[in-house]
């Protein structure tokens, strides 16, 4: 019996998984009292996985998001006798419903923990000084083949944003950022794609604002129209903030795909941002918060062809010698090769785990 994780758990469904499960891994049954802070339906992942890993002859697991999937890595790993690894991004680093007992037990557990950004590693260490130092920076990255770049030309002053429609984006500031520039008669456009839970909020601030005709939401895209609208894009626009209940973006890949293609991009100084964007060089960075300051920066960079231009050159070559997939997939599976080579060298295979939480 083969159990998926989000299917419907049933009291005798449990035991049937662990016992299938226990028929290849005589040890697990001594080793359940790991999970006991788990889910039910995390342990049954996890003894399913655990069975498929000693089925496969695997060596070494990898999840990301330091949240049910690497619950489930974690628990899969120990009840094989293998070794396990996660990737933290954000939302499972900062939200206010991050349990410090159980990120803790998960960093001091795996072999290897990966983030996306320099301002991750630092809070985690900053955090869990008590654990050891195994945490290691690999920026996600982005297939350069697929965002090919082209040099901004003249175009209409079109300001784009791509994201959900959540708090962290900020999209609040962008638009009172545009009533600013309203206000000083300059022409626009905005466009914002994406959906989520705040669009009445966001369209009704719109209307109020008197910003119907310059300001649009066209809801979610799929990416060949974004790829599409960040290139006929003037600027591309991340006013990322600190969410109230803590959580905020560790950078968006979004924001690393409109530098990659050639669109100058304006962002926020939250958490990795200002590792991509690199003030004055690679891009500009504004305060959170502060829509005059979106705003100027916004009316600069549609009036400085030349700037957008210098900007946009800086950002390709910068996305080229630290965000470029290919580049840190090796390193990631250099960290994999670590990992089996520190616990069981007989073996190089590596199986992932876990999707976006």
């Amino acid at each position: 019996m083969t159990y998926l994780p989000g299917v419907h758990l049933k009291t005798g469904d449990f035991w049937i998984i662990l016992k299938e499960a226990g028929l290849v891994i005589p040890e697990l049954w001594k080793r359940l009292r790991a999970g006991c802070d788990a889910t039910p339906q995390e342990v049954c992942a996890a003894a399913e996985l655990a069975r498929q890993v000693r089925l496969r002859d695997l060596s070494h697991l990898h999840a990301h998001f330091a949240t049910s999937a690497t619950t489930v890595a974690r628990l899969a790993a120990h009840f094989a006798g293998i070794t396990y690894s996660f990737t933290a991004h954000a939302k499972d680093i900062f939200h206010d419903s991050v349990c410090e007992k159980d990120l803790r037990r998960k960093l001091h557990d795996a072999r290897a923990t990966i983030t996306v950004s320099d301002y991750n590693r630092t809070n985690l260490s900053d955090r869990f000084r008590d654990q050891p130092n195994r945490i290691t920076r690999i920026y996600n990255g982005i297939d350069l083949e697929q965002f090919s770049y082209s040099a901004p030309a003249e175009s209409e002053p079109v300001i784009l944003a791509v994201g959900r429609l959540v708090e962290k984006k900020g999209f609040p500031d962008l638009i009172d950022a545009c009533a600013h520039l309203e206000d000083r008669g300059r022409p626009f456009s905005c466009r914002i794609i994406g959906g989520g839970e705040d669009d009445a909020e966001l369209r009704a601030r719109i209307t109020r604002l008197g910003l119907s005709e310059s300001v649009h939401l066209l809801g979610p895209r799929p990416q060949p129209e974004v790829i599409a609208e960040l290139r006929r894009a003037a600027v591309f626009a991340a006013p990322c903030v600190v969410g109230s209940d803590g959580n905020r973006d560790g950078l968006p890949t979004v924001l690393l795909e409109a530098m990659a293609l050639g669109t100058p991009c304006i962002s926020t100084d939250v958490t990795g941002i200002p590792e991509a964007i690199v003030h004055g060089r690679t891009g500009w960075i504004v305060p959170q918060h502060d829509p005059v300051a979106l705003a100027d920066a916004l009316a600069r960079l549609l009036d400085d062809p030349s700037l957008r231009r210098d900007l946009s050159r800086a950002a390709r070559a910068h996305i080229e010698r630290h965000f470029d997939i290919e580049k840190n997939a090796v390193l990631i599976r250099s960290v994999f090769d670590r990992c089996i080579e520190q616990a069981r060298p007989r073996s190089r295979r590596v199986h992932g785990a876990g999707v976006p939480a």
